[in-house]
């Protein structure tokens, strides 16, 4: 069963047993899958599609943490290059009566797409999600530690405390010794543990096109940008390019399937504001799902992704949340299987992650509050006195209104864990990033467990001795800046303080898990 199971290669056999069974293999779960085999965890992904479907692009913003993420991983370049569109592109978002229209708003520097100092080492990037996904198919190829089992799905489990028996759609079983649940909306997993979204679900529909356009970009008024909002009756929409070769996304907003199926070319047209001669490539009908799953674990098998939570796509968070909970799972696991993580280390998992799942909902939600529909007025479009005031009232509203969904850095970075059990008082947040003078990250120099961050004059000695005896991977830089922060693999900061303590052996047990005393 040695190295990865390539499209249309047998499923794990009978008896097959592996430290970690990833069911899913979209972008969630392969970046479990990478997080993990990286660590050298042994791994198996099981994934129902052969191939990648780039029928229904999903998310199309990558933004600037899962960016760290890759560029820890060492593929952010890899990403880049083949994304469609660059980053020099555009960071704008224009709302407007349609492309050749009138201009309404404009949003610049949106999604984290324009670097701001030293706030982050990457920035964002525009992909269809079956660019990063194709990408993390080949990076997971390439970890002699993880199996892919295309073409099979997770039907049925059990567990007991030495482990989980993960029954295939051919009747096949593996055994694990823990599962992650990234098998999205639908997932078997999370139906087997017995765990339930709660939440709400939207009554307004909306209906999602791919299309080809010749020359639409060409016909623009307002210029390139990575989403157009068109506000008139006819076609109150979002909008935006996939690449440079005339293929666009659509969302029509309150359309339903039927009238989508029957007049989707005919709204492209009244978003265009001209006819354009589309082709529609694919379509998804969907409406908006604002739920958490009301447990993230039961046992040895946990939840990630669209699994665990659902919100409206509006700010781009989806698939980007997942991911965090990918990376905050991963490393947590492999330090268990690995003997130096202790079991408040899993447990500070959903305590970590479920607040941050939360937030994001609630923030999506609340961009959903004002959508193009919100925004239709009499004389929008009429070259007279009153329609360039109704104009500047919409610019108002526009910009009092949807702000906060293009610029939502703070949702994105100022993630803090500091009410997880394995972080010290005043400690949790993401490390702040900086340059060093020979160019680098930060980020870059950290090691791939702890990290100790001291300045001169600290004595470093009774921690290294105490993580040397319990195995637990430690890197000390002296990058400090007089106080001492101790910084996990995921890059946020456990401990922090002037000096180290007298007896490192607390602070060790409260980073790893293996008690949750109190540290001074």
């Amino acid at each position: 069963m040695g190295g990865t199971q390539r499209s249309g290669a047998a499923a794990p056999g009978a008896g097959h047993s592996t430290q970690v069974l990833v069911a899913g293999g979209g972008p969630v779960g392969l970046a479990a899958a990478v997080e993990l085999g990286r660590r050298g965890i042994r791994c198996v992904v099981v994934e129902p599609r052969e191939t990648v479907s780039r029928a229904r692009p999903r998310c199309k913003t990558v933004n600037v943490r899962t960016m760290e993420h890759l560029r820890r991983w060492g593929i952010a370049d890899r990403l880049r290059e083949r994304a469609p569109l660059p980053v020099s592109f555009s960071s704008d978002v224009v709302f407007c009566t349609s492309l050749t229209g009138h201009e309404l708003s404009r949003f610049t520097g949106v999604l984290g797409l324009s670097a701001e100092g030293d706030r982050f080492p990457e920035v964002g990037q525009q992909a269809p999600q079956f660019v990063l996904e194709e990408l993390l198919r080949e990076v997971v190829e390439e970890l002699d530690t993880v199996e892919v089992a295309l073409g099979r799905r997770v039907v049925d489990l059990h567990q007991d405390e030495d482990g989980v028996t993960v029954r295939l759609d051919d009747g096949r079983a593996v055994v694990a010794e823990y599962v992650l649940g990234c098998d999205g909306p639908r997932s078997a997993v999370r139906e087997c543990i017995g765990a339930s979204y709660v939440g709400e679900h939207a009554l307004r529909p909306n209906y999602g096109m791919v299309f080809r356009a010749p020359g639409l970009s060409a016909r623009v008024r307002h210029g390139p940008a990575v989403q157009y909002w068109t506000v008139n009756p006819s076609a109150p929409a979002l909008l935006g390019p996939l690449d440079r070769d005339d293929t666009w996304w659509i969302i029509a907003f309150g359309l339903d399937r039927e009238t989508g199926d029957r007049d989707g070319p005919a709204v492209i047209d009244a978003a265009a504001g001209t006819p354009v001669g589309a082709t529609v490539l694919s379509s998804d009908p969907w409406t908006a799902r604002m739920q958490l799953v009301d447990t993230l674990r039961v046992g040895r098998v946990f939840l990630a992704g669209d699994a665990a939570h659902l919100n409206p796509p509006f700010g781009g968070h989806g698939l980007n949340t997942g991911i965090g909970d990918a990376v905050d799972l991963g490393w947590k696991l492999a330090a268990v299987l690995q003997g130096w993580g202790g079991p408040a280390l899993l447990d500070s998992y959903e305590a970590e992650r479920r607040p941050v799942q939360d937030r994001v909902v609630r923030a999506a939600h609340e961009n959903m509050r004002t959508l193009s529909t919100d925004l239709v007025t009499d004389d929008l479009d009429a070259d007279t006195p009153a329609g360039a005031a109704a104009r500047r009232a919409a610019d108002e509203r526009i910009q009092a209104t949807k702000h906060a969904e293009f610029h939502a850095l703070d949702l994105v970075l100022d993630v803090d864990h500091g009410h997880s059990p394995v972080v010290a008082p005043g400690a949790g947040g993401r490390l702040p990033h900086a340059w060093l003078p020979d160019g680098r990250s930060l980020y870059d120099v950290l090691g791939p467990g702890f990290t100790l961050l001291t300045g001169p004059g600290h004595d470093v000695a009774g921690l290294r001795e105490v993580c040397a005896r319990r195995s637990v991977p430690l890197t000390v830089l002296p990058e400090g800046n007089g106080s001492v922060r101790l910084v996990r693999p995921d890059q946020h900061v456990a401990w922090s303080g002037p000096v180290l303590p007298q007896d490192p052996t607390s602070l060790v047990d409260l980073v790893t898990g293996a008690v949750v005393p109190a540290v001074s």
